[in-house]
């Protein structure tokens, strides 16, 4: 009879809704990161994700935690660059310590954006690295020269015409290529270099060559700082309770729905391969 009293009473609901407050699971702001690095719909770009990493700092404010979730094998290197640039200017305003944790794969571009937070995580077997850079394409000239096929192309500037699929390689657009690439790749070293400072401990040859490894060979090498997962990490910053609050990037309804959203990533990359000129891609 008192127990049931006390359920209906005031303080039964006050000693009802403190329960409930106390068991609340805390939420740990988590911003997933996965596909290809692009310009374009549903790739990860500045365009697409500057909105969320605005809320997820936001959210983080009060831990001063925010985890990325890292599933990426790379693509534009500026976009790479953009979306980094842009995590730590709003981590350095909003105080807050950003964690990386690579999935299944955070290479080349994927790379770049962890080196965005202050440590980098990942699994034994992820795969991690690919710092370099690579371009390329396909020639055509001798396939239409023996079809009879006739290039006609009209240029104002004497290296507008540079890379031509339809035309033999020109020894100086080999070269102007590779001090573009080489360039390339200094900066991708000089900022991993500023984010990962005296942690890394391996050779230049090793950490720079453009491999790819396994996370546990990144360790290693200092290119990332630990072995964890996303909900691991969750739990040590906000107890055994905690869960993580996923915030993404609204994505196109409609066609999304029908075909899902690898199938339509994979449209976008086919399209582009064959409609693109040559272009560099981390």
């Amino acid at each position: 009879m008192e127990t049931a009293l006390l359920a209906i009473t005031p303080m039964g609901y006050t000693q009802k809704l403190m329960g409930i407050l106390f068991w609340r699971a805390p939420r740990i702001p988590v911003l997933p990161f996965r596909g290809i690095i692009a310009p374009r719909p549903y790739a990860i770009s500045l365009a697409a994700y500057s909105e969320p990493i605005e809320r997820a700092m936001a959210l983080a404010r009060g831990r001063k935690r925010l985890i990325l979730s890292i599933e990426s094998p790379g693509g534009s290197p500026v976009q790479s660059d953009l979306v980094a640039s842009f995590i730590r200017e709003r981590a350095r305003e909003n105080d807050v310590k950003v964690l990386a944790v690579i999935g299944d794969v955070g290479a080349s571009g994927g790379y770049w954006i962890a080196c965005a937070a202050d440590e980098i995580y990942a699994n034994r077997m992820s795969i991690v690295g690919s710092i370099g850079v690579i371009g390329g394409g396909f020639g055509f000239a001798e396939f239409i020269a023996r079809h009879g096929i006739e290039r006609r192309i009209y240029t104002a500037g004497e290296h507008k015409s540079r890379l031509d699929p339809f035309r033999p390689e020109q020894a100086d657009d080999l070269l102007f290529t590779k001090e573009l690439l080489q360039d390339m790749h200094a900066e991708f070293k000089d900022w991993v270099r500023s984010r990962r400072g005296a942690r890394l401990i391996g050779s230049e040859s090793q950490i720079f060559d453009g491999s790819y490894m396994l996370g546990s060979k990144g360790k290693d090498l200092g290119l990332i700082d630990g072995f964890a997962s996303v909900d691991s990490l969750v739990r040590e910053i906000g107890g055994k309770r905690a869960q993580p609050q996923l915030i993404e990037p609204k994505r196109a309804r409609g066609l999304m729905r029908l075909m899902g959203r690898s199938a339509l990533e994979a449209a976008w990359d086919i399209t582009e391969d064959r409609m693109a000129g040559p272009r560099l891609r981390l």
